[in-house]
């Protein structure tokens, strides 16, 4: 894959190369488990290692931190030269910045006198200190208007470069830009941070990416790729904490940085983490209380690695195919290491008792990572078997047109309908209300000659009933058979044997059929 990346660009083609075998592993430039890791990485065939350095809190010494990421950069060339290693300048600055030096070539790349001083923490941090932008004395989110806060960035992303990263992740762009209005110091910023790149990376580009659905300036995209975390929605009607994904907005498109243009940008999705455990066992909640809770009382990844085994491995499955049909666009970022926060996950130890666990792992669980969660496996098996996923399963990106706005059967003269909706006891395991006709989430995409078409995951094996709306009333439904009925109360009936199914509806609306089919194979 490398020479396919040059001068300073990346192709589309490449780009998704690197992006369908993400993963997360947040951290690993600490990870004293590294050995293992770097096994697991190459059993499992990962090009790009996200978050594998950066910082939240800032390390004791910030030199030997870019000198430990400069040596991980170093051991995983080693293991496959072509891996794009990630990194993070978060939307997050501390009082310690004042500890770090500014390199006199920071001042000269802003064509600012040198001077003898130390990065200023107020200097970066809104005037206004907007509710939630100041957390205390010694921390709050940095403003992109302040000269400090681009000295700041851009320091941080040269000296990732120098160690050899090819990616950095800016964290929440929507917040630190916030009084940047269209985003003119933002762009000169990062360009800075681009050119810097042609001259001193290892393939003389950097990509960058944030928390964001994207921005786009005048047709032109500011970030290589978007990223965001998924949303869910409880299931109570299954034992233990469980829950389906949620469509998460969209990915805009326009002309990336690399000059190819795209109706939407290539996105990762990932299992995000903000804290960890959101609830004591003592808190009694209900379990119907507690579902609403960030994710059943957890953040992403520590809901994630509370589940057993088995459930890790489903929903891992799940998401996988969740993603590439909700978004044919987006990539799950699969998680190999991340931290759980306030979350301790018990687990058993090599040998006899239990051990707990603040950091998931998907390595096997071995002598030379006795806390691995068990998902590298999964991880290489669901890579392996992605095939066509997206082309014979996929729906159109979330930011489509539904069709059909101003259609007319060719035969008859009847003007089709616009909206068409699948409803029936399946939809809250899809992200809607149970029944509700009317619902956005549900609805189908024309795909012409009067045929509707929409495809979801189904999470849990079971027995469904659906039906399907023409224009999203009851006035004239169809299931069992091509007679309409009147009313929400016939419905056809699907069984599922499996977990994870891949389920297609067609709606014919001369013929009046509804045909559901289960794509097999994937």
């Amino acid at each position: 894959m490398a020479h396919l990346m040059f001068n300073g660009t990346i192709s589309r083609d490449a780009l998704e190369s690197y992006l369908c075998r993400a993963v997360t592993a947040a951290g690993l430039v600490n990870s004293d488990t590294l050995d293992d890791d770097l096994r697991m990485i190459r059993n499992i065939g990962a090009k790009f290692l996200g978050r594998a350095s950066g910082v939240w809190d800032l390390e004791p010494n910030d030199d030997v931190h870019f000198q430990n990421s400069r040596a991980l950069a170093e051991r995983v060339h080693d293991v496959d030269p072509d891996i794009i290693l990630q990194t993070c300048i978060f939307e997050a600055v501390f009082i310690g910045v004042e500890d770090i030096e500014v390199p006199a070539w920071v001042f000269k790349a802003f064509q600012l006198p040198v001077e003898h001083r130390t990065f200023c923490y107020t200097d970066m941090l809104f005037e206004t200190k907007p509710q939630g932008f100041v957390w205390d004395e010694n921390g709050g989110i940095p403003n992109i208007n302040k000269q400090e806060t681009q000295l700041w960035f851009f320091y941080r992303a040269a000296r990732y470069i120098d160690a050899g990263f090819e990616a950095i992740h800016m964290g929440q762009i929507h917040l630190y830009s916030a009084d940047d209005i269209g985003f003119k110091k933002t762009i000169a910023l990062f360009q800075k941070i681009r050119d810097y790149a042609r001259d001193h990376a290892r393939r003389g580009i950097v990509l960058l990416d944030a928390h964001t659905h994207g921005v786009n300036i005048n047709g032109r995209l500011l970030f290589d790729f978007h990223s965001m975390p998924y949303s869910r929605m409880p299931i109570l009607d299954k034992p233990g904490d469980k829950l389906a994904l949620v469509q998460e907005g969209f990915s805009e498109g326009g002309i990336t940085p690399s000059g190819w243009s795209c109706d939407a940008l290539p996105m990762l999705m990932e299992l995000d983490n903000w804290g960890g455990k959101f609830f004591s066992e003592s808190d009694c909640i209900p379990n119907e209380r507690r579902a609403w809770m960030e994710w059943w009382g957890y953040d992403q990844i520590a809901w994630f690695a509370s589940q057993d085994e088995e459930s890790r491995d489903q929903f891992l499955e799940y998401a996988f195919k969740w993603t590439a049909v909700s978004n044919v666009h987006a990539y799950l970022q699969m998680p190999i290491r991340r931290g759980l926060g306030s979350c301790q996950v018990s687990m058993p130890a090599r040998g006899e008792g239990k051990a707990s666990s603040n950091c998931y792992q998907a390595n096997h669980a071995s002598d030379g990572c006795p806390l691995g969660f068990g998902q590298e496996e999964t991880i290489k098996l669901l890579w392996q078997s992605e095939r066509d996923l997206r082309s014979r399963a996929g729906n159109p990106v979330p930011n489509s047109s539904y069709g059909a706005e101003c259609s007319f059967d060719l035969e008859t003269g009847v003007k089709l309908p616009a909206r068409v909706i699948l409803y029936g006891s399946f939809q809250h395991h899809v992200g809607a209300i149970n029944h509700d006709s009317n619902s956005e989430t549900t609805r189908m995409y024309d795909i012409g000659e009067g045929l509707y078409r929409r495809t979801f995951v189904f999470p849990f094996r079971g027995s469904y009933e659906y039906a399907v709306a023409p224009y999203g009333t009851l006035s004239s439904t169809y299931s069992i058979d091509n007679y309409p009925r009147s009313g929400s109360s016939t419905k056809s009936t699907l069984e599922l044997e499996r977990d994870n199914e891949v389920v297609e509806f067609i709606f014919d609306f001369a013929k009046r059929k509804l045909t559901v089919n289960v794509i097999e194979g994937l």
